[in-house]
């Protein structure tokens, strides 16, 4: 008896110590060109809400001792079924006209990671990228594949691709076709895109057993064309986790993945012993801007520390600090 009297003691004392530790979560909604007087009261008001509802969601697993698998899963869900943002309901029009959606997660302490890329009828794709992740051996699926894959699970929810449709992103893509055939006819060169495409979302959360997870999600580029895929569904270019650092990126996705982005800023933690907000600070404010590239991550360390630095006007995010603090934030001089 003085054994298992014992033996539940301790038992107690680690449940009780790994919930005392720090958890934190960090979520962002994509970085762009975000000026004030371009923004509605209104708008800015209901982005900040799908914000909060998804730290919420996020917070309320960590806050019970839950995964961080769980917490960013939950998030990113949110953000999925806002149409506020680049990502579910709210995707990116294609050239065709149709949506195209992409997703990434990943698990820092067993580098576990699932991906899904162009798939139609997912209604949420972040949940069928960790389908791929837990019940598959690959960490990527594409197209026909992916809707395969996704057919053999009843709790992925689908949808007709047209459920992703909005007005406003139908919009931007026949603004951005008609300003296509004008640059054609009249032989200038292509418009600059920097700043231009955002809307991806991510979270990034730490759990009470210290453990690091990352989830990405996005509709990709309007307007795009020949089965483009940017970074967010690409491990290690807007997707990244370790034991020690986890990153989700928003912004030009060609220049994300040529430079590694979300891997490089882990690296440069674990190797050169950056602290994260050097790190972030080196890859996004002059790595990705030297190669031509603009955009944003999120990152946290097995610290609690979070880093949020963009080169753009603006980025949708908000954060639950390791100390219970938390905001939300779309502007430049928001902290």
């Amino acid at each position: 008896m003085r054994l298992i009297a014992l033996f539940l003691l301790s038992l107690a004392m680690t449940t009780a110590t790994a919930q005392d530790k720090p958890t934190a979560l960090v979520i962002h909604g994509g970085a762009g060109v975000i000026e004030r007087d371009a923004l509605s009261d209104a708008d800015e008001a209901a982005i900040r809400a799908d914000l909060d509802q998804a730290l919420d969601a996020g917070n309320a697993i960590l806050a019970k001792g839950g995964s961080a698998l769980d917490a960013v899963t939950a998030a990113v869900v949110v953000l999925e079924e806002s149409p506020r943002f680049n990502a579910g309901k709210g995707a990116v029009f294609n050239a065709q006209g149709r949506h195209e959606l992409d997703a990434s997660i990943m698990e820092g302490h067993t580098r576990r990671a699932g991906a899904i890329a162009s798939v139609r009828t997912v209604r949420n794709p972040i949940r069928l990228a960790r389908k791929v992740m837990e019940q598959s051996p690959h960490v990527m699926l594409i197209e026909d594949g992916a809707e395969a894959f996704a057919d053999g699970f009843k709790d992925i929810e689908r949808v007709e691709n047209g459920w992703f449709d909005t007005d406003n992103r139908r919009e931007q893509l026949e603004q951005a076709q008609a300003r296509e055939k004008a640059e054609a006819d009249a032989g200038t060169p292509a418009e600059d895109l920097r700043g231009k495409y955002f809307g991806t979302v991510g979270a990034v959360a730490l759990d009470a057993q210290g453990h690091i997870a990352v989830a990405t999600s996005t509709g990709g580029m309007t307007n795009k064309k020949w089965g483009r895929v940017g970074d967010s569904p690409i491990i290690g270019a807007g997707t990244y986790a370790d034991a020690n650092c986890g990153v989700s990126g928003t912004g030009w996705g060609e220049y994300f993945i040529r430079a590694s982005v979300a891997h490089d800023i882990c690296a440069r933690v674990a190797y050169k012993g950056d602290t994260l907000q050097q790190a972030a600070d080196e890859v996004v404010m002059k790595v990705v801007p030297e190669l031509g590239g603009d955009g944003g991550v999120i990152a946290l360390d097995k610290d609690g520390n979070i880093a949020m630095p963009f080169n753009t006007s603006g980025m949708y995010r908000g954060w639950v600090k390791k100390d219970g603090s938390r905001g939300t934030a779309v502007f430049r001089d928001e902290q």
